[in-house]
């Protein structure tokens, strides 16, 4: 059973049921279905979904590409275009919010199933990536006096590094 709780944002109703009925089919959890960009921040914010299925062209103050980067800025909710928009300069401006996917509609249960499947992976394997950077930031930064000790065993074997181990102990 694929995992993900999806967060469809789609201003024409008939369509967005359309949406609901093949996720669930594919065995994905709905977090909700919100059809106006002020809709779909709030309700990222109430149900964090893990991620967000974004019509571009909505209905309200808000378009998609606002709304996404909204999301995407203050969730770090991974977001996945459906549009049926193919004009370059929105489909520019939209690949600007750093989307993990873009299907166009029409579409069927097999294209939105790769779609999510592929932003899902990606943004787990982002996360991976980042926490295991920080890790090793933590690693080698946190603890200058590690990084002084073996610095300072280093400038004994290398001639010059004397330098280093003084500008370290200046950052204490």
């Amino acid at each position: 059973m694929p995992e993900g709780r999806i967060l469809i944002v789609e201003d024409e109703h008939i369509v967005a049921m359309g949406i609901k009925r093949m996720l669930k089919s594919l065995g994905y959890t709905l977090a909700g279905v919100a059809s106006s960009g002020e809709d779909a921040i709030s309700k990222t914010e109430s149900t964090f979904p893990d991620l967000v299925l974004m019509d571009i062209m909505l209905k309200g103050d808000i378009n998609g590409i606002e709304a996404a980067k909204e999301i995407k800025t203050r969730f770090d909710v991974p977001v996945v275009y459906l549009t049926a928009c193919s004009e370059s300069k929105i489909v520019e401006h939209a690949w600007k919010t750093g989307p993990l996917g873009y299907i166009v509609k029409p579409f069927d249960e097999r294209d939105l199933q790769k779609g999510i499947d592929v932003a899902l992976r990606r943004h787990r394997m982002e996360k991976h990536e980042l926490e295991k950077g920080s890790g090793y930031a933590e690693k080698y930064f946190e603890k200058p006096e590690k990084t002084i000790e073996k610095c300072e065993q280093e400038s004994r074997r290398l001639p010059g590094s004397v330098e280093c181990t003084k500008r370290l102990r200046n950052l204490k």
